[in-house]
């Protein structure tokens, strides 16, 4: 007698295909979107909206509606949609380097307005779609194409650390920083995940998710190696955890 354990969410679109670097999280991260929509039903109701770099795909790859916005402008452009359409359910799928960095206006100021969105953000520490260089969240030490001999915080500054910087802002109701690097870290960012959705239908404030993520091709390394540096280095410097959390408050 066979049973089924595992399947395509709804809310992934029949027709995607693979296009990422093996051992790369983003299609972890995407498809634990994808059932956290299926599971809240807000599928039909939802829109997206896709930055620029390897999260790009996420238009590609959700079964729902997705805007694409200009490098750093995702949560601008989120704010227009919302705005226009506050029956819908609007998320930004980003890179770090495209909201902590080019973006970290848009996404100070979405938040400090308290726009009912949800943003889930990849932090990877490096610019992946575009060779490898250094982004607001590449470690200390950390090889990069731009940063050839480590980053120097006297040259390069330090690590932005983006989910202790958001917590502070009154507009966002949740805030986490979780990893993808084993099935139970995997179990809890979907958690996290859909608290990010619901602080936004609940109409509570932004909804923030910050996923330590892997990038083995730029990183050079395999993705075993890489997975071990997200559960060593990265969580010592980014360190996982809940931040805020007015979902849970507000029950």
């Amino acid at each position: 007698m066979e049973q089924l354990v595992y399947k395509k969410p709804e809310s992934v679109r029949d027709d995607f295909k693979v296009s990422f670097c093996p051992g790369c999280d983003h299609g972890v991260a995407m498809r634990l979107v994808a059932e956290v929509l299926d599971e809240l039903n807000v599928r039909e109701k939802t829109i997206g909206v896709a930055s620029v770099g390897c999260s790009v795909f996420s238009y590609d790859y959700f079964n729902v509606d997705v805007v694409e916005a200009p490098h750093g402008r995702s949560l601008a452009v989120a704010t227009g949609v919302k705005r226009s359409k506050p029956d819908k359910v609007v998320f930004t799928y980003q890179g770090d380097g495209d909201l902590a960095s080019i973006g970290i206006g848009e996404t100070v100021h979405a938040m400090a307005r308290g726009e009912k969105l949800t943003t889930i953000c990849i932090n990877n520490t490096t610019y992946g779609m575009t060779g490898g260089q250094a982004g607001p969240t590449t470690l200390i030490g950390q090889i990069t194409t731009t940063t050839t001999k480590g980053r120097n915080p006297e040259i390069n500054g330090f690590p932005l650390k983006v989910s202790e910087m958001l917590k502070e802002i009154d507009g966002t109701a949740f805030v986490a920083r979780v990893t993808l690097d084993s099935p139970s870290a995997i179990m809890n960012a979907k958690r996290c995940i859909k608290k990010a959705f619901e602080a936004q239908i609940k109409g509570l404030g932004t909804g923030f998710v910050e996923i330590l993520a892997t990038c083995p091709t730029n990183w050079k390394m395999t993705p075993q190696e890489a997975h071990a540096r997200v559960r060593g280095e990265m969580s010592e410097v980014f360190k996982p955890g809940i931040y805020k959390d007015k979902v849970s408050e507000a029950k």
